[in-house]
């Protein structure tokens, strides 16, 4: 590992006491709202219960068949509630963005899946079971008698559309897909989720109306969709027609990666934040299907911004060849991975590969006084020190020291650092003697950084004290 160490000329006044204070407050502030926020999604479900419950649900448990049948609209409620609760996580609202995050977000998105695919399940086998007890038939030919409902067969449709949505997001079979291939067909949750409202308010008087468990679907729904609506589709519109982003030219940093130089109007009223990212969708014949999340490689000036694109697919190879003058559409910016998220004065970065495109950014704006931030980057050989030179001149402008470290991975617990190192006795807690009163920033390859994580975690960082940049879907 080889050490660049910079300072000013002249050292500033350290970082001011009451910076410190207020990060922490800030910090202790968005906790707790996420906190909340997040109990609030997860107790939802109870709430939908609740309602028909108080709604005069309590009284329909007086006989095996309906016990069986209320059973199944307490699961049918719930899992509806949570499928609506996982699109008001998606829908990228700035409100849920700025308090719990993106990734944050899309992880209890994901974690809600399978309880509300289970509880659709349910809510189906229950229903055809315990109306079957009720006209003394079968499960399979009380499926006859639902279907000739009014809005049964939407629901139907809608609970198919549902499973595969829900089957195409595990991991496993995610895998299999591209990611414009898997994002085509999880837009089919939308449909899904519509097609189920009409059977709701007409089936059963379950809706009512005149009802509060009316009201607090309804609204429910026009959270979910109107979210839907406004931040993924209006507000990305509007913003791209303001800002009229194009490319202004492409240039080769390394083999396999670009620097994309992007031109436009008043971009630093966008309000990104170094480290934070955007959904890129560039409008050429090959491409305008496919929508990116690539981070800043620099901050945006008043007419210029720029990201850096490795090839790895079909998809990222196709916008490293766009030509100068394609016009680009932008969602975001998104994600905490900026400074906004720190809770301490002294900051930690660690990058791999093409990781340091966000830490290159975010370093641009991130707050700390000379010699309080740490840099290290690591790459498996000299052909992936992208940016490198640019990192190495914001650490000398900032007074940042700035470490290197090429080499293949070591083994076992410190398999994110070389080998080289690893063999001489570098640790973590020597790299960085002030890691426990630090921010650690952490972006690159997943596994790479679940090493790293870990091991910073077995040195005693806490959790909120770590933030991670991985780059996967």
């Amino acid at each position: 590992m080889t050490a660049e160490t910079q300072t000013r000329p002249v050292t500033p006044p350290s970082f001011p006491a009451h910076r410190r204070t207020d990060q922490r407050l800030r910090y202790a502030r968005r906790a707790r709202r996420a906190d909340l926020m997040l109990i609030a999604m997860w107790t939802s479900g109870a709430a939908a219960a609740a309602l028909f419950l108080a709604s005069g649900g309590a009284a329909q448990f007086g006989s095996p068949a309906e016990i069986v049948t209320s059973l199944g609209i307490l699961a049918g409620l719930v899992g509806t509630d949570f499928i609506l609760v996982m699109l008001v996580l998606a829908a990228r609202i700035p409100v849920v963005d700025r308090t719990i995050g993106h990734d944050r977000a899309i992880a209890v998105h994901r974690r809600l899946g399978k309880p509300a695919l289970y509880l659709l399940l349910g809510h189906g086998a229950l229903l055809l079971i315990g109306y079957g007890m009720s006209e003394g038939i079968d499960p399979i030919r009380e499926v006859g008698s639902m279907l000739a409902l009014p809005d049964m067969p939407l629901a139907f449709l809608g609970m198919g559309l549902m499973i595969g949505v829900v089957i195409t997001s595990l991991v496993a079979v995610r895998r299999k897909f591209s990611y414009e291939g898997w994002h085509l067909i999880h837009l089919l949750s939308y449909v899904s989720v519509a097609f189920a409202l009409p059977h709701q308010l007409s089936v059963g008087g379950v809706l009512a109306e005149g009802t509060l468990q009316r009201v607090y679907w309804i609204a429910l729904y026009v959270v979910a969709f109107g979210g839907i609506l406004t931040f993924r589709f209006v507000e990305p519109i509007v913003s791209t027609l303001r800002h009229r982003m194009t490319v202004a030219g492409v240039s080769t940093i390394a083999p396999g990666v670009v620097s994309i130089e992007l031109a436009g109007r008043r971009l630093r009223e966008l309000g990104a934040e170094g480290g934070q990212f955007f959904i890129w969708r560039f409008w050429t014949g090959r491409t305008w299907w496919h929508s990116h999340p690539i981070s800043l490689s620099a901050l945006p000036t008043g007419s210029s911004a720029r990201i850096t694109v490795r090839d790895l697919g079909a998809g990222s190879a196709r916008i490293s060849a766009v030509p100068v003058g394609t016009r680009v559409s932008i969602e975001g910016p998104y994600g905490l991975f900026s400074d906004v998220a720190r809770t301490s004065e002294k900051l930690v970065v660690v990058a791999a590969g093409i990781g340091v495109t966000p830490i290159r950014a975010l370093l641009e704006n991130a707050e700390f006084a000379p010699g309080d931030a740490t840099v290290l980057l690591r790459a498996g050989g000299v052909e992936e020190t992208y940016h490198w030179d640019e990192i190495r001149a914001l650490a000398a402008a900032r007074g940042a020291h700035c470490y290197m470290m090429i080499g293949p991975r070591a083994t076992g617990s410190r398999s994110w650092m070389a080998r080289a190192d690893a063999d001489r006795g570098v640790t973590l807690q020597s790299a960085f003697p002030d890691l426990r009163s630090s921010d650690l920033y952490l972006c690159g390859p997943t596994s790479w950084l679940d090493s790293i994580e870990a091991d910073a975690q077995a040195a005693g960082l806490p959790a909120h004290q770590i933030h991670a940049e991985r780059f996967d879907w």
